[in-house]
């Protein structure tokens, strides 16, 4: 016997809003694995710092992942798995270890811009759909990607 689920959102709202969720987590894990990659591979002058930037930041994305999946089984729906599930969602590129540091953390930073991008369509729908947990966590996502990519653009010498 499967148990209703009674949140006040209807099953296509929270279908609809589970399905935005796995792009954000499939974008989550693929710059998850990106920058857990190019802690162990970034070489150059200034490497302690780097790793040290990188290593804090997948730290970050990993507890994400989890918080994530769960909305979504919160939702009543299941969590992709697996490389192949989400390389099929994700619109995140695999790193090259052979990069040097400077294009690692350029790229870095313009996975988080679109991770970003793919989070404010799940807020808006979010929003839309009347799910103030799932906004929640979209903004708390929103804040950190946006803090991420600022970190890396502030590395690179930008603004």
């Amino acid at each position: 016997m499967t148990a209703t689920i009674k949140t006040g959102l209807s099953s296509p709202k929270r279908k609809e809003i589970a399905e935005q969720l796995t792009k954000v987590l499939a974008d989550s894990y693929a710059v998850y694995l990106k920058t857990h990659g190019y802690h162990w591979n970034v070489r150059g002058p200034e490497f302690f710092a780097l790793h040290n930037l990188l290593e804090q930041q997948y730290r970050e994305q990993w507890e994400a992942l989890d918080e994530i999946a769960e909305r979504i089984r919160g939702l009543g729906e299941l969590a992709p798995q697996g490389y192949g599930a989400f390389a099929n969602l994700t619109s995140v590129k695999d790193g090259d270890p052979e990069k040097d540091a400077k294009a690692m953390l350029e790229e870095l930073m313009r996975d988080h811009e679109t991770v970003v991008a793919t989070a404010r369509e799940a807020l808006k729908i979010a929003d839309d759909d009347g799910d103030d947990v799932t906004a929640d966590l979209m903004t708390q996502r929103l804040a950190a990607h946006e803090k991420a990519a600022w970190m890396l653009r502030a590395t690179l010498g930008g603004r």
